[in-house]
């Protein structure tokens, strides 16, 4: 899934010249503050892919001459390119108003392939300083991001600022979140994460035990999750454990995206008499090794040999390494101090660090 900013050039990257509110020479060219160092943190911290879309009144009929538009329009983009800012695709639409072209924003025509493709709808959004920006989100069936301070009731905005520095805020704070929905004649499962929350969430499996071992994930991962499972438990625990550690692990890898800036690896922590030490890599390589075993073969209502289904599950989904030791004298407190280990893991591989880079000498994980 791409997950894409639709971002209008005039008014919210270059500032629009107050009488013919036409950038038609050189000295009429200037960047709204902020936007340059902000698309910049954009591209190196987050996922999103940059396209932008602007309507330009009468480009080459005569009203507004080619030549005039041209040469600061190419100057805009070397000044982002030189800051490492390239867009996917400059879309622009030369049609004046009265000629309702279908590509003229808020038409889609000119974005209509993205429509068709992988669009992550839940993630992407348009930024614009007008309402036909915001109209636009809504025909695409997605969000805006209003660069002003307009309410535009009804349309699908989700922040009214002038300041690129709050959309820059917005955007990473929720631009690694994932919703999977995993449905078979077993079990309906779906979960929401968010890894940059701060440890709510509600799990519901109909185990009471694995809800509690999810919990540990949520509280010591202080990541924000949402599990709701409805399984065959007439039949026993087996899918609706195994589906839900599929698709946890599918939230995670689509969650952590290119991975850009995370720490990767990360722990052991002791639980009364026992203890668990967890190893994680996000390396996009699915593998689990093993050594622990439990004395009983129920912890409450769940089986405690799905222990180790489950992080095999997990690391199916989420394509990790995982490397789990584990001992103690209570079943119960081993295995709580497994989890507990495996989150506070996790909160320790996802944190994103500054800088934006990915975590491999590759390149690439």
């Amino acid at each position: 899934m791409k997950k894409i900013l639709f971002i209008d050039r005039d008014g919210t990257i270059i500032q629009e010249p107050p009488g013919d509110y036409q950038v038609d020479s050189m000295e009429k060219l200037a960047f709204v503050p902020g936007v340059i160092g902000a698309l910049r943190e954009i591209v190196r911290d987050t996922d999103y892919r940059l396209v932008m879309v602007s309507n330009q009144d009468g480009l080459g009929t005569g009203r507004f001459p080619m030549d005039t538009f041209l040469p600061p329009h190419e100057f805009m983009l070397k000044t982002l390119a030189g800051e490492e800012v390239v867009f996917d695709e400059v879309l622009i639409d030369e049609s004046m108003p009265e000629d309702c072209s279908p590509r003229r924003k808020p038409g889609t025509g000119m974005v209509g392939k993205y429509l068709n493709e992988s669009l992550d709808r839940m993630n992407s959004y348009v930024i614009g300083d007008r309402l036909t920006d915001m109209q636009l989100a809504e025909n695409m069936g997605i969000r805006g991001i209003f660069f002003g301070e307009e309410e535009g009731e009804g349309l699908p905005i989700v922040l009214s600022t002038g300041s690129w520095g709050k959309i820059v805020s917005f955007l990473k704070q929720g631009s690694r979140q994932a919703i999977r929905v995993r449905t078979t004649a077993e079990t309906a499962v779906r979960v929401a994460l968010d890894l940059n929350g701060t440890g709510q969430g509600e799990v519901k499996t109909g185990i009471a035990f694995f809800d509690h071992m999810l919990e540990q994930v949520v509280r010591h991962g202080e990541v924000d999750l949402v599990i709701s499972v409805k399984g065959d438990l007439q039949v026993d625990e087996h899918h609706t454990i195994e589906d839900t550690a599929i698709v946890l692990g599918e939230c995670f890898a689509e969650a952590l995206g290119g991975k850009k800036g995370i720490g990767r690896y990360g722990f052991a922590l002791p639980m009364d008499e026992a203890k668990a030490e967890v190893l994680l890599d996000f390396g996009g390589r699915s593998w689990l090794e093993w050594n622990a075993t439990f004395s009983r073969e129920y912890v409450g209502d769940f089986p405690t040999e799905m222990t180790k289904h489950f992080f095999a599950s997990f690391c199916q989904g989420a394509r990790c390494n995982l490397h789990v030791t584990a001992k103690g004298e209570n079943t119960h407190h081993t295995i709580e101090a497994i989890f507990k280990a495996f989150a506070r893991c996790l909160k320790m591989a996802v944190r994103q660090e500054t800088g934006g880079r990915v975590p491999s000498t590759k390149g690439v994980i």
